[in-house]
C-alpha cells in the first residue's frame, strides 16, 4: 500500500487533535473529490514500517486523541489489509486513542454494503474502528454547515454501539 499525506496535528477529520494517514487508491471516484491525486493507488510513498513507527510516535502525545484514517479509500480491500495488522498494533500499544475511518462505501451489518468492498479482513478491521464516517461524497448535497463530512448522504456512525446493537447508531447527528 502506498500513502499520500501523513498530518501529524489534524483538527479536520475527526474529533479533538489527530493524527490523519491519507492512503493512496479509491475507486469511488466521486464527483469534485476534495482528494482526487490519492485516487491512484501508486501515488505517494510506500507504507512501511518505519512510517508506522513514525505515526505512533505522532500518536503518543497526551494532546492526540487519535487516528484518522481517510484517503484515498482505506476500505479498498487492497487498503484494508495492508491497514489491519498497523491498527492492531495501535490498539495494543495506544488503547486509549481513538480511530476514525472515512469511506466511499456504506456500512451495513458490520461490513461494506457494497460485495467488492469486502474481503477476508474487511469485520475485523471495522470491528477495530470507533467512528466510521461512510458513503460517497455527492455534490449535490454538499453543506459546508455539517460535521466531519462533506455530503448530508454522509453518515457519521458510532461503531462499537452499532456492532452491539445491529442497527445503525449515529456518532453525530
Amino acid at each position: 500500500m502506498n500513502y499520500a499525506e501523513i498530518k501529524k496535528t489534524d483538527i479536520a477529520n475527526g474529533e479533538g487533535v489527530r493524527v490523519s494517514l491519507f492512503v493512496s487508491g479509491c475507486r469511488r471516484h466521486c464527483k469534485n473529490c476534495f482528494n482526487q491525486i490519492a485516487w491512484d493507488f501508486g501515488y505517494g510513498k510506500p507504507f512501511t514500517e518505519e512510517v508506522e513507527e513514525e505515526i505512533i510516535a505522532a500518536l503518543s502525545p497526551s494532546y492526540i486523541a487519535g487516528l484518522t484514517l481517510l484517503g484515498g479509500d482505506p476500505m479498498e480491500p487492497e487498503n484494508q489489509r495492508a491497514l489491519l495488522p498497523f491498527v492492531r498494533k495501535v490498539r495494543k500499544l495506544l488503547p486509549d486513542k481513538n480511530i476514525w475511518c472515512y469511506t466511499g462505501y456504506t456500512f451495513k451489518a458490520g461490513e461494506l454494503e457494497e460485495p467488492q468492498a469486502n474481503c477476508e479482513v474487511t469485520r475485523e478491521l471495522i470491528s477495530l474502528i470507533d467512528v466510521l464516517v461512510d458513503g460517497r461524497f455527492e455534490e449535490a448535497l454538499k453543506d459546508i454547515r455539517l460535521k466531519f463530512r462533506g455530503s448530508s448522504n454522509q453518515r457519521v456512525i458510532d461503531v462499537k454501539r452499532t456492532l452491539e446493537c445491529g442497527n445503525i447508531v449515529l456518532y453525530l447527528t
